[in-house]
C-alpha cells in the first residue's frame, strides 16, 4: 500500500460564514456609531492620566531636571529607560505590517492595522523623553542638521554650528525620525480604502471629514494597482528599519566604554527584545479590542497562537542573550565586566534583575504548550508580564551599570521621584488615549485586506476545502488498497 502525506487544511482566519457586506458592517460600524457611555468613561480616565503626565512634564521644564532622582553617578535613569521601552514597543507594528506582508503571511490581516497605529503612538511617547532629558527643551532644534548664522553675523558659512555626527544620540534622531515617517506613511496608505468605505456609508459632516481623509479614493483598477505598488515599496523600506532603528538605539550603550554596556551583542539583542515587547503590547491591546468591539470573528485564536509563537521565539533569543552576556563577562577575564554582571544579580538592584529574568525568560516558556498558546486568559496575563519584564530589562541595563563606578565614594542608590513616575504613567495615558481615539474613529481591522483573503481563509470556504480533500484522500486510499490487493493475488 502506498503511503502519501497530505498537508492538513489550515484553520480559518475569518469565522462566522461572513460575506463581504457583513465584513464591512462589522468593522466600519464602530466608526459610524456615536460614542457610547463606556467609551466616554474610558477616554476620560485615560485623558486624566495623560493630563497628569503633561503637567509633570511642564513642571520639569519649569523647575529643571533637578526634580528628578538622577544623581552624579546615575545620569540616565527612568527617562532613557522609558525611551528605549517605548521605541521597542513600536517595533511590532512595522514587523507585522512590512515583513509579514513581504512573506505573504495571511494571519497579519487581523492585527496589522492596530499594530501600525500602536507604532505611531509609541514612537510619539518615546520622542518626548530625549527632549525632556536635554534640560532645555527649547533648544531641541539643535539636534537637527542645519547650518545656523550665530557664528557668522547673519551669514551662513563653514563656521556655523552643526550637530556632532559622531554621536550615537544624533544617530537616534535620524533613525527614529525616518522610522516614524515610513511607518506613518505605511499606516495611512493602508487606511485609504477603508476611509473611503466609511465615507460612502455616512452622511453630513462625517462624510465630509472622511472624504477629505480618503484623498478621493474611488477604488478604480489604477488606484488599486498603485496601492499595491506603494505598499510593497514602503514594506521594502520599512523592513530594514526594523533591524536598524533599535540597533542604533543600542549603540547609545554599546559604543561607550562602561562595563555592562560595551558589548557587540547589543544590536541583535535589542532588536529581538523590541519585537518581543512589541508583540506583547499588540496582544494586550487586541485581546481587549476583540472583546469590547466584538471582533472575535476577525481576531481569532489562530491569530493569537501565531503571535505567541513569535513571542516564544524572540523571548528565547532574549534569554540566550542574557546567558551570553554572563558567559562573555566570565570568559573575558575583565574584573570590571565580571563585577558589572555580578552586581546586577546580587547587588542592591537584585530584585529588578530577578523580575527581568522571571518575566522575560522563564514565564514565556509556557508557550511551548499549544493549550497555553491558544488560551486567551493566559496570553493576556503573559503579555502584561512580558512588558513589565522588558521595562525592567532596560532599567537593569541602565541603572545597575551606572550606580557603582570605579570610585566607591561615588556609589549611590538611584530612587525615582514622583515627577518621573508621573511622567511615565502620563505617557501610558497619552498612548491609551490616542489608541482609543483611533479604535473609535478608524477601522481597527483592515477591511480591504480581510476581504482579500476571505475566499481562502473564511471558515465556510475552509470547511468546503477540507471536505473535498477528505473525499480525495479516501478515493486515492481506496484505489491504492485495491491495487495492492490485486498485486498480492496475482503473486
Amino acid at each position: 500500500m502506498s503511503h502519501q502525506y497530505y498537508s492538513p487544511v489550515r484553520d480559518p482566519l475569518i469565522l462566522g460564514n461572513k460575506t463581504y457586506a457583513q465584513i464591512t458592517e462589522d468593522i466600519s460600524s464602530q466608526a459610524e456609531r456615536g460614542p457610547t457611555l463606556r467609551f466616554m468613561l474610558a477616554i476620560t480616565f485615560t485623558g486624566l492620566i495623560a493630563l497628569m503626565g503633561v503637567l509633570a512634564i511642564l513642571y520639569t521644564i519649569w523647575k529643571g531636571i533637578g526634580v528628578w532622582g538622577e544623581n552624579k553617578t546615575v545620569g540616565w535613569a527612568w527617562d532613557i529607560t522609558n525611551f528605549v521601552w517605548w521605541v521597542g514597543i513600536g517595533h511590532a507594528g512595522t514587523l507585522i505590517s512590512a515583513i509579514l506582508l513581504l512573506f505573504r503571511q495571511r494571519w497579519r490581516t487581523g492585527v496589522n492595522r492596530a499594530a501600525e497605529a500602536m507604532t505611531i503612538f509609541a514612537v510619539i511617547c518615546a520622542g518626548l523623553f530625549p527632549m525632556i532629558h536635554m534640560g532645555r527643551i527649547w533648544d531641541a532644534f539643535f539636534i537637527f542638521p542645519y547650518p545656523n548664522s550665530r557664528a557668522a553675523e547673519g551669514f551662513i558659512d563653514w563656521r556655523s554650528l552643526w550637530p556632532n555626527f559622531n554621536s550615537p544620540l544624533l544617530w537616534d534622531v535620524f533613525a527614529i525620525s525616518t522610522y516614524f515617517t515610513v511607518s506613518l506613511l505605511f499606516w495611512y496608505t493602508g487606511l485609504l480604502p477603508d476611509l473611503a468605505t466609511i465615507r460612502d456609508r455616512t452622511k453630513g459632516i462625517k462624510q465630509k471629514i472622511y472624504a477629505s481623509l480618503s484623498f478621493g479614493w474611488r477604488g478604480t483598477a489604477k488606484q488599486w494597482q498603485r496601492f499595491e505598488s506603494i505598499s510593497l515599496v514602503l514594506a521594502g523600506l520599512a523592513t530594514p528599519l526594523v533591524l536598524s532603528v533599535h540597533s542604533v538605539v543600542s549603540f547609545d550603550f554599546a559604543t561607550s566604554v562602561i562595563p555592562g554596556w560595551h558589548t557587540t551583542i547589543f544590536p541583535p539583542y535589542f532588536v529581538s527584545g523590541a519585537i518581543f515587547s512589541g508583540f506583547a503590547m499588540v496582544l494586550t491591546l487586541m485581546l481587549v479590542a476583540r472583546v469590547v468591539m466584538k471582533l472575535e470573528d476577525y481576531i481569532t485564536i489562530n491569530h493569537i497562537e501565531s503571535m505567541n509563537k513569535v513571542i516564544l521565539l524572540t523571548g528565547s533569543i532574549v534569554g540566550i542573550a542574557y546567558l551570553t552576556e554572563l558567559f562573555m563577562a566570565w570568559y573575558s577575564g575583565n574584573l570590571y565586566e565580571q563585577y558589572a554582571f555580578m552586581n546586577r544579580a546580587t547587588g542592591p538592584y537584585w530584585w529588578s534583575y530577578a523580575a527581568m529574568m522571571t518575566c522575560n525568560v522563564i514565564s514565556p516558556q509556557i508557550f511551548w504548550f499549544k493549550g497555553a498558546r491558544r488560551n486567551v486568559v493566559i496570553t493576556f496575563i503573559m503579555s502584561i508580564f512580558i512588558n513589565i519584564g522588558m521595562w525592567f530589562e532596560r532599567f537593569v541595563i541602565i541603572v545597575t551599570s551606572l550606580h557603582r563606578d570605579y570610585i566607591p565614594s561615588s556609589w549611590l542608590y538611584y530612587t525615582p521621584t514622583w515627577v518621573e513616575v508621573a511622567i511615565f504613567v502620563g505617557t501610558i495615558g497619552i498612548f491609551m488615549t490616542l489608541f482609543l481615539l483611533f479604535a473609535k474613529y478608524f477601522p481597527v481591522v483592515a477591511i480591504a485586506e480581510v476581504k482579500s483573503i476571505l475566499k481562502s481563509s473564511g471558515d465556510q470556504y475552509i470547511a468546503a476545502q477540507a471536505k473535498e480533500d477528505a473525499e480525495e484522500r479516501n478515493e486515492q486510499g481506496g484505489a491504492a488498497f485495491a491495487g495492492a490487493y490485486r498485486k498480492d493475488k496475482d503473486q
